[in-house]
């Protein structure tokens, strides 16, 4: 997990200043992806917004069917580097 105070120590930064990119870089995340924009970081990965279409699903403890309601899902797929790095 990345949070305000590793990114702070890694980066010499005081805590607050890296709590407020990490609430800016979120907040503008949510907002492209909300308006249907896909988002890149060159070397880390690109995320993306797929509509899920309405289904019927199963209850599994009753078995009995259920209606499922369409959805955007966010998508997230690693990049070259990221995936490099992990291997």
């Amino acid at each position: 997990m990345i949070d305000a105070d590793r990114l702070a120590s890694e980066t010499a930064i005081a805590r607050e200043t890296a709590t407020a990119f990490l609430d800016a870089f979120i907040n503008a995340t949510t907002k492209a992806l909300k308006k249907g924009d896909r988002l890149s970081l060159i070397g880390f990965g690109s995320f993306s917004i797929s509509k899920r279409s309405a289904r019927t699903g199963r209850n599994p403890q009753t078995g009995k069917e259920i209606q499922i309601a369409a959805k955007n899902v966010v998508k997230f797929k690693a990049g070259a580097e990221l995936s490099k790095a992990v291997n």
